[in-house]
């Protein structure tokens, strides 16, 4: 099992440059960066966490970009978004920064995306209707797959249409990045067991873990999939212990992405006592 590691990638973070070569050199196998665009001042959604919303999101940087800087100065290290908003930027204008990314990066780009749970911030950015989300993701990703893999790209949806185009260059992996669905709902859970080249659950909204990973993995295998083909990538919200990092790996979790907890974003002073803790951790977790 590997090791991830998050952060909210905000001014008052340590520069990416240097935190890549520290999870680097301690043996993470990634670093994870979400995304906001921006977040609109005055929201009727409220925020899934409750009370009100940190102010880390209102800071958040572009995960591309902070992803090139920790991929140039680091060689083995995984880069992921978790998550991306892919239906809040322009399809082919983001296909070719992803495309450019993994090809910048030798392959090393994994792309975590989600649906979102901000609906004005979500309305800002498209005419896609909000309550059909699920249907415009589902559209978004094969889109932009087929940019990634087609030498003459063309794409027929309900949401999405578009006749045949060139997109190049493509990604250094072949079809391009692993798109990793982070949903938890009965329905985002469906979608993630019909398409998604993995799945990204949060540990507390999971209930009894592995009764979670049981019933979505006999999703997977009742779409004709194999479980085994489509990873899961937990995300923790409460930080674990080795005894419950190893428990993780028993059920066959491919990866855990820790990061500070929500209560210690204004707080960047403990990122690094936190890889510290983990680091000496990670030999031991598959021993």
């Amino acid at each position: 099992m590997h090791i991830g590691f998050s952060f909210m990638n905000t001014p008052f973070d340590p520069d990416p440059r240097d935190l890549a070569r520290s999870l680097e050199e301690r043996g993470f196998e990634s670093l994870w960066t979400g995304e906001h665009s921006h977040i609109p001042v005055s929201r009727k959604t409220p925020y899934p966490g409750g009370d009100e919303l940190p102010e880390a999101y209102k800071l958040m940087g572009d995960p591309y970009i902070t992803l090139m800087a920790a991929a140039s100065v680091t060689s083995t290290l995984k880069l992921g978004t978790g998550i991306a908003l892919l239906m809040e930027r322009e399809l082919f204008s983001q296909a070719k920064t992803i495309a450019s990314l993994d090809r910048l990066s030798g392959g090393r780009l994994m792309i975590g995306t989600g649906v979102g749970w901000n609906e004005e911030e979500f309305a800002n950015t498209t005419q896609q209707p909000w309550h059909k989300r699920y249907g415009v993701m589902r559209e978004t990703v094969a889109a932009t797959r087929a940019l990634w893999r087609d030498d003459e790209a063309g794409f027929h949806g309900d949401y999405i249409d578009f006749d045949p185009v060139w997109c190049n260059p493509k990604p250094a992996q072949l079809g391009g990045p692993p798109v990793i669905f982070g949903a938890m709902g009965p329905l985002g859970v469906k979608h993630a067991a019909q398409w998604a080249d993995g799945w990204m659950p949060v540990d507390v909204a999971m209930g009894d873990v592995g009764e979670a990973i049981t019933a979505f993995r006999q999703q997977v295998a009742g779409n004709g999939r194999d479980p085994q083909q489509v990873p899961i990538t937990l995300q923790t919200l409460v930080t674990p212990d080795l005894d419950t990092l190893r428990h993780y790996r028993d059920m066959g979790v491919e990866r855990v992405v820790i990061g500070v907890a929500v209560d210690m974003w204004d707080q960047p002073e403990k990122i690094m006592p936190l890889i510290d803790r983990f680091a000496a951790l990670i030999p031991q977790i598959n021993s």
